[in-house]
């Protein structure tokens, strides 16, 4: 009878003669990690600059509403605190929507960066795993030819 050939010694052979290089991927997980930490630290920021503003814009409001909640001799003077409460707050509005505007463009703006970085790294790093790769097949093939 016909003998069966070992498979497991046939693909132990064969992914022999390709090895890989597990430290593509720990890079990859490294670099992965560093951009995360960054990405995170550019919201964490984003989100500290941006409770600032949301508590300064309350505390400025609740000191307008304290002056406004005050007892007024005269009817008017009821009319007058309100309508400059309200267009004090139209102001402070507009003020703070523009500091959330800027920290909104500073976010985008550092994001950008890291994402360029990031693809520059992965791109660089793409060509010396492909050289890397071609090298190494192109010896196990001229080791498999040489046989």
């Amino acid at each position: 009878m016909a003998k069966t050939q070992d498979m497991t010694a046939v693909l132990k052979d064969m992914m022999g003669a390709f090895p890989v290089d597990t430290a593509a991927f720990e890079d990859a997980f490294k670099n992965t990690a560093s951009l995360n930490e960054k990405l995170a630290g550019v919201a964490l920021t984003a989100a500290e600059k941006s409770s600032e503003i949301s508590n300064k814009w309350t505390k400025d409001t609740l000191a307008k509403l304290s002056d406004m909640s005050k007892a007024k001799a005269e009817p008017a003077d009821y009319a007058k605190a309100m309508t400059d409460f309200a267009s004090a707050q139209a102001e402070v509005a507009a003020e703070n929507l523009a500091a959330f505007a800027e920290v909104a463009k500073k976010v985008q703006a550092d994001s950008f960066e890291l994402f360029m970085s990031a693809s520059k790294e992965a791109t660089d790093g793409a060509q010396a795993a492909v050289k890397k790769a071609t090298a190494d097949v192109t010896a196990a093939a001229k080791k498999a030819t040489s046989k």
